[in-house]
């Protein structure tokens, strides 16, 4: 088990109680083996990130086999903890639970001057965020692609913000989202082709576009607390970008339920794409099928406890792989979460 508390803001202003949200986050991830394994190496990206309005209060990390968990930050600041299992076993349980705050609420302007077009341009060449305007593995320039984004093409008519807000409606307008039909390793074309996914796929589609007009753009995984209006799926993690606007900085666009990313949004993790920050990534030493469920809770502060056992769970079964040496040879890859 592993415990992390926050240290003081050290805020100076005193904000409105108003201006003040708090949650807890319950993420609990369940892998079953049909045979019992010998050993379970994981990473976990579960710690919510402390920046701008964010503020992660409180965190903690259990797994059932008890571990020895370790954490370090990776080159983008995301905090990922690290765990090993050596003893032989059947199931493993993963349990997160954070208390996140938000202190006031980011403005945005209606729209940008069409001039920012230029800053745009300069920012792409002075090559200080490359990572994120290259095409990443789950995010490649396919013929699809560039079908889809003909259709959104408008000769720069409208300013930065304003097109990646219009690409945003147009992607959250033409998919339908869709659970167990894509997976975690999905190139955007089976998004792309179907037209049906989970928020991991609109959020590799965004990104595409907007890398394409030049504008630094990066994948954001995370909790979602729910609103009436949203698609997503409730119970589970979520995903959405951030685009790198002139005077703006990293502003986040959430496509799946085509809203502007806000105090709603707990952000865990950022990276090229999904498969740089899964919330959970590992292996196994073993021959054996498994069975993986995750349950995601999101609640006011003041409500967590009374709904804790009310948490649906998802489950994604994985079959033992054909001519697997014996459970004590090889490691296995562990099977992930889709967001």
């Amino acid at each position: 088990m592993l415990r992390h508390t926050e240290p003081s803001s050290g805020i100076t202003s005193t904000p409105r109680s108003s201006d003040i949200m708090q949650y807890t986050v319950r993420h609990l991830t369940r892998f079953t083996y049909d045979t019992p394994i010998s050993e379970s190496i994981m990473e976990v990206r579960m710690q919510p990130r402390s920046e701008q309005h964010q503020r992660c209060l409180g965190f903690e990390l259990t797994t059932t086999p008890r571990a020895t968990v370790a954490a370090y930050r990776d080159p983008l600041n995301n905090i990922v903890h690290h765990f090993d299992i050596p003893g032989r076993h059947g199931q493993l349980t993963i349990v997160a639970e954070a208390i996140v705050e938000f202190v006031g609420a980011p403005g945005l302007p209606a729209s940008l001057p069409l001039e920012a077009w230029a800053q745009v341009e300069a920012i792409s060449d002075s090559h200080s965020y490359w990572e994120f305007l290259q095409a990443s593995p789950l995010t490649c320039e396919t013929p699809l692609l560039k079908a889809f984004d003909a259709t959104l093409a408008n000769g720069h008519r409208r300013d930065p913000l304003s097109e990646i807000l219009a690409i945003n409606e147009a992607i959250h307008r033409r998919f339908t989202y869709r659970q167990q039909v894509t997976g975690v390793d999905s190139p955007i074309d089976d998004a792309l082709e179907s037209g049906e996914g989970v928020c991991q796929d609109f959020a590799h589609v965004m990104l595409a576009c907007v890398r394409r007009r030049g504008i630094p753009a990066r994948y954001v995984s995370g909790y979602l607390f729910h609103g009436s209006g949203d698609t997503s799926a409730d119970g589970a993690t979520h995903a959405w970008i951030e685009a790198f606007l002139p005077g703006l900085g990293w502003v986040g666009f959430d496509p799946t339920n085509n809203v502007i990313a806000g105090t709603r949004h707990i952000r865990v993790a950022i990276g090229r794409d999904y498969a740089d920050v899964p919330p959970t990534k590992g292996v196994f030493r073993g021959r054996s099928a498994n069975e993986l469920a995750v349950a995601v809770q999101v609640s006011l502060a003041d409500t967590a406890m009374l709904t804790r056992e009310l948490m649906p769970v998802m489950t994604w079964s994985t079959p033992e792989a054909d001519g697997q040496p014996d459970w004590d040879i090889d490691l296995q890859q562990q099977q992930q979460q889709q967001q």
